[in-house]
């Protein structure tokens, strides 16, 4: 096949070369230049297929066969009817506008698109436009034969001013919608932005025109607009259209305009997903990069968000941009700031775009490799300081890089390295995105280099005073994925790397900053709210309220003290988890603060957050504090976990539970068969060995080694059975406050298995599910719902969200004298 580039060089007068390959769904047009052409070609439209095209067409498909399943029910949904009701009482003066709208979707729509099109010489648009229309009125009419005409609904057939149709029904699915859908889908890649916007409104108008003038009821309009999105769908794969693919020839002819008098165009094969690059030359010499600005590249996802709130300090997101041609231009004044700074990047030469396609961002070739590419010994002391000075000179210039990683990083053939792809960088950065930038380079030199010449280069070229702000970025929480996941250990890379950072700038780790945000208090206190008011409700509001004025106070205050003693039992239990002696009355205080941070923190992460500052400030080192928060946590697992499988066992031959029958039989046997199978599977499963296996056989082994140790076995056993049996005496005293018969066995074993199921959900304080769980459990045992309910609510009041009070005041005590 003869290349794209290889005729459009010919034309230009340039050497003939026999690399590059054409791009899929050139135009014939670009196909058809020959080496006598005289004068600049024409004017070229990158035609081309997109992958998304597929997705249309198959969404398109599954939406059409569904409706067209429930269509040919008998019957519509309620909802459907209101608001076909709905619509149909809007003023009949506007009749007339909606009768044109509908013809907008017919013959005569389609003859106006066609018209207008070829009247501004888009024979192509013109011609794809008719097709398209005239497919979707055939294909409705195949759809509306095999599934047939909706019945008239009965509460239609005596509503007052709706529009109806003949006796045979609604037709399925609606025509006007569905040509309509394809010609706007056909032309959308032709037109801008913001007339294609408009074009898929005029869309909704005609669907809704339909409705109102009792054509078609909502689902058949629906089934309509996306059968006609599927109909351009399939135009656009067989045909190709505009901005789906930038060729060499548009990318020439582009450069063209801008000035430039390019001889030789090679596209740059790259990743699959990664920019479109192509190599210029230039008439007079240059040498160019271009890189097609096809898509935003800065949006975070819903999980680095969800991260990032969990995080124990502020983490600033990448500058938000409105479209690719706003990111282009960004990306060059970003590019501009830095030259003018100092900074080694490969200079700009202009911004231009192509015809209906993506911007073009033009810079200077700059001949050399990633630092990714290099082999560890390939890269000396020197490369690294270099790297670390066009770090520090973009930092001076108060320019924040973003994604500071060695891949961004271009060592060229004299060895000097250069910073690339600005694309997320931001001027006039603060202290702390400077310090975000330092932490990502820290991070993926690391990944290259190893922890200890990474550390030792940046201190040969940065102050402790500009080192020290990273070192509370270095934490995965406040790093981005494309960050994290260069380290091989994630986990222990990260740690080494923080501490060793420490020592040699001679700093110390900083202080916890508390992950509870304002946000997230305002949510826990509208839950809280939500659940005391609803749970009432399953009893009696009135009857709760009655028996808390009658509850008995002294049992209410030894609820309370439980909670508080429960604290102290958790700090025991701290004690059996650190191989490292800890002072008991501080981390008592400690424990009490963790009350705070702990539960109102989703999963409890600030448990482990406040007892790993609290550790480090001791002296231990980070991977010692993790592993010993982590141990404590699991302790108290497994001792609640024996306490559920002992209370369930013991009340299950008290008889406790009366008519309680467990379910039996072939299904829960296969359901269960199922569950058990697809647990080994996913544990089997690569993820499952690394993320929960490994880690549970290292925790296992500490386990088992604490065993060894009478002393460290009890107080960490010892005090995590302490802590949950405190807690389930504060159920049976709250019990006793309301009169209620106590079974103390039993509201033990309830309470484990409340406290042990209801944190598994990820919610603050397992606030909702514990609830629920233990009003369940106590209605089983017999407790009339009322005293149930009153004594939950009064228990998780008293003992589990009292504490977080004094622990508010502990945590910034504690913090204050420097102890987390």
């Amino acid at each position: 096949m003869v290349t794209s580039d290889h005729g459009w060089r010919r034309a230009h007068g340039g050497m003939d070369h026999e690399r590059g390959t054409a791009s899929v769904g050139d135009a014939p047009s670009e196909r058809g230049s020959t080496a006598t052409s005289t004068g600049p070609p024409p004017p070229v439209t990158p035609i081309g297929r997109h992958p998304r095209d597929l997705v249309v067409l198959g969404v398109a498909t599954a939406v059409v066969v569904l409706c067209s399943l429930v269509a040919s029910r008998p019957g519509a949904n309620p909802v459907e009817v209101a608001i076909f009701e709905q619509i149909g009482q809007i003023p009949a003066a506007s009749t007339v506008v909606w009768k044109v709208l509908a013809m907008a979707g017919g013959w005569p729509g389609i003859a106006v698109a066609t018209v207008v099109a070829l009247y501004l010489r888009r024979i192509r648009l013109g011609l794809q436009v008719a097709a398209a229309g005239v497919l979707a009125w055939l294909l409705v009419r195949a759809v509306g034969g095999l599934v047939g005409p909706r019945p008239l609904p009965a509460e239609l057939l005596t509503a007052a001013g709706v529009r109806l149709p003949g006796a045979a029904g609604f037709a399925f699915p609606s025509l006007h919608a569905a040509v309509a859908a394809a010609m706007v889908a056909v032309a959308g890649p032709y037109l801008r932005s913001r007339y294609r916007r408009i074009a898929w409104g005029v869309v909704v108008l005609v669907a809704a025109a339909d409705v109102y003038l009792g054509t078609n009821l909502p689902l058949d309009v629906f089934a309509g607009a996306f059968l006609g999105a599927g109909v351009g769908a399939v135009f656009h794969l067989a045909l190709g259209a505009p901005g789906r693919q930038t060729s060499e020839p548009a990318v020439g002819r582009a450069l063209e305009q801008a000035g430039l008098a390019p001889l030789e165009i090679i596209p740059i094969r790259g990743r699959l997903l990664g920019p479109l690059e192509f190599l210029v030359t230039t008439a007079d010499g240059q040498r160019l990069r271009v890189q097609v600005v096809r898509r935003l590249h800065r949006r975070a996802g819903p999980l680095y968000r969800l991260r990032r709130l969990l995080a124990s300090l502020e983490v600033e997101d990448e500058p938000s941009l409105s479209s690719i041609h706003h990111e282009t231009d960004h990306e060059a004044l970003v590019t501009l700031f830095a030259q003018e700074a100092g900074v080694r990047t490969p200079p700009l030469v202009l911004t231009c775009a192509t015809r209906h396609g993506p911007p073009l961002l033009v810079r200077r070739q700059v001949d050399g490799r990633r630092l990714t590419e290099l082999p560890p010994d390939g890269i000396d002391d020197r490369l690294l300081d270099d790297i670390w000075e066009q770090v520090a000179t973009l930092c001076e210039a108060r320019i924040a890089h973003h994604d500071l990683r060695a891949k961004n990083v271009l060592v060229d053939t004299a060895g000097d390295p250069w910073l690339l792809n600005l694309t997320f960088g931001k001027i006039g950065a603060s202290t702390a995105r400077t310090a975000q930038d330092l932490a990502d380079a820290l991070v993926s030199l690391t990944s290259v280099v190893g922890v200890t010449r990474t550390i030792d280069s940046a201190c040969r070229v940065l102050s402790p005073d500009r080192l020290e702000p990273a070192l509370a970025y270095l934490q995965p929480l406040a790093l981005p994925r494309r960050i994290r996941t260069q380290l091989s250990d994630e986990r222990y890379l990260l740690i080494d790397l923080r501490e060793t950072l420490a020592e040699r700038i001679d700093r110390p780790i900083p202080p916890l900053r508390s992950p509870v945000r304002p946000a997230t208090v305002v949510g826990l206190l509208l839950l809280g709210a939500a659940v005391y008011t609803v749970l009432p409700q399953l009893s009696s509001m009135r009857e709760v309220a009655a028996s808390l004025r009658t509850a008995d106070r002294g049992w209410l205050a030894v609820a309370t003290l439980t909670g508080f003693l429960a604290i102290v039992a958790s700090a025991v239990s701290m004690l059996g988890s650190s191989p490292t002696p800890l002072p008991f009355w501080r981390t008592t205080a400690v424990q009490l603060a963790a009350a705070f941070t702990g539960r109102t923190t989703p999963g409890g992460i600030g448990f482990f957050g406040v007892n790993i500052a609290f550790m480090e400030r001791l002296g231990i080192r980070r991977s010692s504090a993790v592993g010993a928060t982590v141990l404590n946590m699991t302790a108290t697992g497994v001792v609640g976990g024996v306490w559920c499988v002992v209370g369930v066992l013991g009340i299950g031959v008290s008889n406790s539970l009366g008519g309680l029958r467990i379910p039996l039989g072939w299904p829960v046997v296969a359901a269960t068969a199922v569950v058990v199978a697809a647990a080994a599977a996913f544990l089997a499963s690569p993820f499952g060995r690394r993320k929960i296996v490994r880690p549970a056989l290292e925790v296992t082994r500490e386990l088992l080694a604490t065993l060894r140790q009478p002393v460290r076995a009890a107080q960490l056993f010892g005090g995590a059975t302490a802590h949950l049996l405190l807690s389930g005496l504060g159920l049976a005293a709250s019990l006793a406050a309301f009169h209620a018969p106590v079974p103390l066995f039993g509201v033990l074993a309830v309470f484990m298995v409340g406290q042990t199921l209801g944190h598994i959900a990820p919610v603050p304080g397992g606030l909702g599910p514990v609830e629920a769980l233990m009003i369940g459990g106590l209605t089983a045992l017999g407790i009339a719902p009322t005293a149930a309910v009153a004594s939950v609510l009064a228990c998780r009041l008293l003992t589990y969200w009292l504490p977080v009070l004094p622990g508010i005041a502990a945590f910034r005590y504690l913090q204050h004298h420097g102890v987390i």
